[in-house]
């Protein structure tokens, strides 16, 4: 049977629909009354930190300084010039449009969108502007134009410390070089403040509050000196130049108290714009570039000798051209047939063969050990980016001609650094103080606190280093391979080093060049400097003398000078070279 439909009662159905709408709307007023009156304070204030953010605010960066406060580096105030659209007057539009695009130097268009950019509060229309300029604008009295402090890394030209001092990015925070290394120190802490981020995303400062006061970085004072330092980077580059050289390092070192006057590097760039340069001219070579020292390595040799009281200055020896070692020939760079040298001799002509047949009576372990307190193969101590400790093998692993070459500078790499401290120890009576670069810092109040004192070591005898000096005087002698080196007024004591380089590409000697140097302190008879030249691969004229010799004339020349260290009182003794000579 078919059942029939029957409509159900129209009033019960608009009853139930019309409680369930009243439940409904019941909800949403009790919400709302939670919103509006319980907790406005909780819901207003979540919903402004949706519009408030904490930004920086940048602090003045230290400087870093020479040892008698002139600047390598240094922070300048500068403004960053805003326009809040919302609070120019109309009547102002038209001028302040051309004075901002006219000052500086941008399109009238550019400007005006800028400040028409309601309902925008905040439009950067400059960066790095000067106070003063901004004080001059200010004084026009526009309206709706507004500052903001910043400051602008500045490197002074020509210092010729860039390698070193290094550099800061975009942010403010060293990237290379000492800015870099020590930025914990010389970026002192951000201030903090809290802005409203309007609907566009822009930042209106008036709208925020100062939350954190901002720290000035330290200062950081160092050891150099500008004017000793600016000629020898320019020496340098003016011998690279000449040489048509890879590069070169120069290290001017105080004699007993670690401190260095210069530090320079070639090639090198310009602070202030690094887009021409790149990691091979950031690096600081002096520290990061080893190479074989040759023969300024033989005073390590003769002086473990005279240490060890197997030779003294007028023991003679028999000295051929060439001698036969295991499987090697080793000889002289100069063919003088075969002489009776006495040690001073050994060293005034660098006789490869004599220093050969001293370091067979020294032995292995004991020249390595004499390396070691020399500070061959180990850090230097002035804890620079980038620096190479160089290579000293073991002598448990120096096979049959290593004694050899390693007694004659071969067969173990040194930086620059490393070199200038061997021969400040010398010059220093035989102790040995750790080289630094950072003399301390500078608080914002002026304040000086200096690094701790350097380590002290003796290495050789007094009276060792005094027979060391006075062989190294011979060596600028006439009679000796580095005449170029001598400085009228003064005695000099110094040593040439030719070394080869290794050529990666050939995985040999082969095609590498040469490594020229010269090592040495004045007045040899009271020692104040100690200059280190390295020229990498010079062409034409490589040996250390000829090629480096002339740079360190130039640049001892100088520091004695700037130094006002006295010329000297005293005439070189006459010391004997060959066993057929008196001395004198």
């Amino acid at each position: 049977m078919r059942r029939t439909f029957r409509r159900g009662e129209p009033r019960r159905r608009i009853k139930v629909g019309g409680i369930l709408i009243l439940v409904v709307l019941l909800l949403f007023a009790g919400r709302l009354v939670q919103i509006q009156g319980l907790e406005a304070d909780h819901y207003a204030e979540a919903a402004s930190n949706t519009r408030l953010q904490t930004i920086d605010i940048p602090t003045l960066r230290g400087r870093i300084t020479d040892a008698e406060g002139a600047p390598f580096a240094l922070s300048l105030e500068v403004r960053t010039v805003f326009v809040d659209p919302e609070e120019v007057e109309e009547d102002e539009r038209a001028r302040l449009v051309d004075e901002l695009a006219d000052r500086f130097d941008l399109e009238e268009d550019e400007v005006a969108t800028k400040v028409d950019a309601r309902p925008s509060r905040y439009q950067v229309v400059a960066h790095d502007v000067l106070p003063e300029e901004w004080e001059e604008l200010k004084g026009l009295g526009f309206s709706g134009l507004g500052s903001e402090v910043d400051y602008q890394r500045v490197y002074p030209e020509e210092t010729g410390a860039a390698d070193l001092i290094g550099f800061v990015g975009d942010e403010g925070h060293g990237l290379e070089g000492l800015e870099g290394y020590l930025d914990g120190i010389l970026a002192g802490e951000a201030g903090k403040r809290r802005v409203e981020v309007g609907l566009g995303g822009t930042q209106i400062p008036m709208a925020g509050g100062l939350a954190q006061e901002p720290v000035p970085g330290q200062d950081v004072r160092l050891t150099l000196d500008r004017d000793i330092q600016w000629y020898a980077a320019q020496t340098l580059a003016d011998r690279v130049e000449e040489l048509d050289a890879e590069a070169g390092s120069v290290i001017v070192e105080r004699v007993g108290t670690g401190e260095i006057l210069a530090m320079a590097d070639y090639p090198t760039y310009a602070q202030g714009d690094i887009s021409d340069s790149g990691p091979r001219e950031w690096a600081n070579g002096a520290v990061s570039e080893v190479f074989e020292p040759g023969s300024t390595n033989k005073v390590i040799t003769l002086g473990a000798a005279l240490e060890e009281g197997l030779i003294t200055p007028e023991t003679v020896y028999t000295v051929p051209y060439s001698i036969e070692y295991y499987d090697r020939t080793f000889r002289n760079s100069t063919d003088n047939g075969t002489q009776r040298l006495t040690v001073n001799g050994i060293m005034a002509q660098s006789s490869n063969v004599g220093t050969i047949k001293i370091a067979d009576e020294v032995k292995a372990d004991t020249l390595h050990s004499y390396m070691k307190d020399f500070g061959l193969g180990q850090p230097t101590g002035l804890d620079l980016p980038g620096e190479e400790a160089g290579v000293l093998t073991e002598p448990e692993s120096w096979w049959g001609t290593q004694l050899p070459s390693v007694s004659i500078g071969h067969g173990l790499s040194v930086n620059a650094a490393q070199m200038a401290s061997v021969y400040s120890t010398i010059a220093n009576g035989g102790v040995r103080v750790d080289p630094r670069v950072v003399a301390g810092t500078v608080d914002p109040d002026g304040e000086f606190t200096p690094v701790e004192e350097p380590e002290r070591r003796r290495v050789i005898s007094e009276e060792t280093a005094r027979r060391l000096a006075l062989m190294l005087e011979a060596v600028t002698s006439d009679e000796g391979t580095a005449p170029q080196a001598r400085i009228d007024g003064y005695r000099v004591a110094g040593k040439t080093g030719t070394a080869n380089r290794f050529d990666p590409q050939t995985g040999s000697y082969e095609g590498g060049g040469y490594t020229a140097t010269f090592a040495g302190f004045a007045p040899a008879d009271d020692p104040q400097v100690v200059v280190q030249v390295v020229l990498h691969n010079p062409q034409g004229i490589y040996y250390g003398g000829e090629a480096a010799g002339p740079v360190f004339n130039d640049i001892m020349s100088f520091a004695l000078k700037t130094l006002r260290v006295p010329p000297t009182e005293t005439d070189p003794p006459a010391i004997r070279l060959f066993e057929d000579e008196s001395a004198g």
